[in-house]
C-alpha cells in the first residue's frame, strides 16, 4: 500500500494550473511542483501530464515558450494566461464546494437521516 493519493478524474488540469500559477515551469518542473505542493502525496504520470499541458495551451489557459532549463537544456516553459488565472479561480471555487459537500455527507450521523 502506498501513501500517495490517487488523483480524481478531472483534477489534473486544476493541479497544473495551480502549479504554474506559482511561477513559469517546464513540463518536468510541473511534475516536481505538484509533488512539492502536495507534500509528495500526488504523483502525476508524464503520459498524462504532457497531453494535459498541450490541451491547456490550446484552450488558452497556458502559454508556452522555449527556454533553457536549470540543467542547460532546451525546454518548453509554461505560464498562466489571464484566462488561466480566471479558470483557476473558478476551478478552486468548484473544488471547495465539492469538498465541503462531501465532508458534510461523510460527517452525517444515523440520527440525522
Amino acid at each position: 500500500m502506498t501513501d500517495q493519493a490517487q488523483i480524481l478524474p478531472g483534477t489534473l488540469d486544476l493541479l497544473i494550473l495551480k502549479a504554474v500559477s506559482l511561477g513559469p515551469l517546464h513540463g518536468y518542473g510541473v511534475l516536481l511542483r505538484i509533488g512539492q505542493i502536495s507534500g509528495q502525496m500526488l504523483l502525476i504520470e508524464q503520459g498524462a501530464l504532457y497531453p494535459a499541458l498541450f490541451r491547456l495551451v490550446r484552450q488558452g489557459f497556458l502559454k508556452a515558450s522555449w527556454g533553457t532549463s536549470e540543467n542547460n537544456r532546451r525546454a518548453k516553459f509554461y505560464e498562466l494566461t489571464s484566462a488561466g488565472r480566471k479558470r483557476l479561480r473558478e476551478e478552486v471555487k468548484g473544488w471547495n464546494r465539492l469538498a465541503e459537500a462531501i465532508a458534510s455527507a461523510l460527517a452525517a450521523q444515523p440520527e440525522e437521516t
